[in-house]
């Protein structure tokens, strides 16, 4: 056993009581005095802290906070927060092994395949946008001698970042650090069932920051989220969680008339040819299908390729592989280095995909190839469950077309190229994809035709730091990840013209 597998169960799932937001540099309770209870998922509801319960007051004392150090921040040169955001990542690094703990205690994803590399994401994330701080850069037009004329870059102003629960700290990472490094200030909205490791990331950043760039604020998504999307400070909204609350939050920048980045939900389709079956390449293609599952995270992700696509010619072989490797996935407590599957989040969230599972049994003709609610699962505790395999099921169903954010996986047999990419596309949601084809003039060809953001081709892994993510269709609006989804999400441009005498004295400006 590890020093943080032993220190784990004393330092990790303690009763940490009254954890206060971050607001102004300072922690502070909810304006009305209110708490959540914050519970750990591995734990049958054992609570791991109460943080405060935030409403419209709360959201007004953070804007403001934001907006007395919004010029002071955007007036440094890049290089100075540049050195802010090294500094913030070099302290997210120093505790890394506590937030990946923190992790797994908050939201019940395992500690080794899901909570530590998450954690490391969030470092990296800190280090390369610190690094992209140079790029918010404009152009020189060639405009004749009689003009000066340039575009300026410069950050959109206070914005306001509200976050889901299934992978907190990767998706603080996603916004916190490019907002940071445009020269912008955040107002970041916590989500309730899974707060207190973004909670930590403020403080450790805090020493590095001015009081104000950056605060964060806890609350249930009514009181709190919704007066942050519509608060009149706010001049940016980016919103990662599920399609139905986005359409919400859109709607209200729509009125307003500010911008607004989307991350939404996802069906991903996973498609999968014969030669990725063959004897030397079968197991490679088992593992990747798992991962692009995102199994290690209970499914609840929105990238999670879900609807399996297989050619009729090796289903049966591809099936049998994925489910053999399934069966020997470890379910139990994410604390512990061996368990590959945690929890899920809440009751909620597992009745919600329980009610999709026992729709799923009741179709006639369905094969249960692999049940993830057999009493080996539920033993761990309440709110366990493995994964769930239905075989040979219809496109249309409403298993193949609503987002379920959980271990279930629905397979479908094809045989012709042009079958499948119609059923890929038959979705309202269009986020991911995950081909796996060793040929590639095949592959690529139906890579250009697949209606996803982020095409994968013969791995199943999560998004390397500096390629642009996001979706198309319901799965939502904008990019983040990357260098130009920083400039496109978190700055706006400015189009200078200054007219410049000839030498001789004369006016060489064209009238437009």
């Amino acid at each position: 056993m590890t020093p943080a597998q032993e220190l784990a169960p004393r330092d990790v799932l303690r009763d940490r009581g009254h954890v206060l937001m971050h607001v102004g540099g300072a922690g502070m309770p909810a304006v009305a005095g209110e708490w959540i209870d914050v519970t750990a998922p591995s734990r049958d509801g054992a609570r791991l802290a109460r943080v405060p319960r935030g409403r419209a007051p709360d959201v007004d004392r953070a804007v403001a906070a934001a907006r007395a150090a919004l010029h002071q921040w955007r007036a440094l040169h890049f290089t100075q927060r540049q050195q802010a955001l090294l500094a913030c990542s070099a302290s997210l690094a120093e505790h890394a092994e506590e937030l990946a703990l923190l992790t797994a205690a908050d939201t019940g994803n395992a500690l080794r395949p899901q909570a530590g590399p998450e954690t490391q994401t969030l470092v990296s994330l800190f280090r390369y946008f610190a690094g992209a701080a140079s790029e918010v850069k404009g152009v020189v037009l060639p405009a004749g001698d009689g003009q000066l004329q340039y575009t300026h870059r410069q950050p959109v102003g206070v914005v306001g970042a509200i976050l889901p629960w299934n992978s907190p700290l990767m998706i603080a990472g996603m916004k916190i650090p490019a907002a940071l490094a445009a020269g912008n200030t955040v107002v970041v909205k916590a989500a309730e069932d899974a707060p207190l490791t973004v909670l930590r990331l403020a403080e450790l950043c805090a020493p590095h920051l001015p009081p104000g760039v950056l605060n964060v604020i806890t609350g249930y998504g009514p009181e709190c989220g919704a007066p942050l999307s519509a608060h009149p400070g706010v001049d940016k909204v980016s919103f990662t969680g599920s399609t139905a609350v986005g359409r919400i939050v859109g709607r209200v920048a729509a009125e307003r008339l500010v911008p607004v980045s989307l991350e939404l939900g996802g069906k991903s389709p996973t498609i999968v040819w014969p030669d990725a079956a063959s004897p030397g390449r079968l197991d490679e293609t088992a593992d990747g299908i798992i991962t692009g599952m995102r199994i290690t995270r209970q499914g609840q992700s929105c990238t999670a390729g879900s609807r399996l696509f297989v050619h009729a010619d090796v289903y049966d072989t591809v099936l049998d592989r994925v489910i053999g490797r399934l069966r020997s996935l470890r379910v139990g407590d994410p604390l512990q280095e061996a368990t590959d599957m945690g929890p899920l989040i809440n009751a909620r969230q597992f009745g919600r995909v329980a009610e999709y599972i026992a729709d799923g049994a009741s179709r006639p003709g369905i094969e249960i190839a692999l049940d993830g609610m057999a009493s080996e699962y539920r033993a761990q505790g309440d709110l366990y469950m493995g994964p769930t395999v239905f075989s040979r099921a219809d496109n249309a169903w409403r298993l193949a077309q609503e987002e379920i954010f959980g271990p279930v996986i629905v397979a479908i047999p094809w045989k012709s190229d042009e079958e499948v990419i119609a059923m890929a596309n038959d979705s309202h949601y269009g986020l991911a994809a995950y081909l796996w084809c060793h040929d590639l003039d095949r592959a690529l060809r139906a890579a250009a035709r697949i209606d996803s953001g982020w095409v994968q081709v013969n791995q199943g892994g999560g998004q390397v730091v500096g390629q642009s993510y996001g979706g198309v269709k319901d799965s939502g609006l904008g990019r983040e990840f990357s260098v130009e989804g920083m400039l496109e999400a978190f700055t706006t441009v400015k189009q200078v013209n200054v007219r410049l005498s000839s030498p001789a004295g004369k006016d060489m400006t064209v009238a437009r």
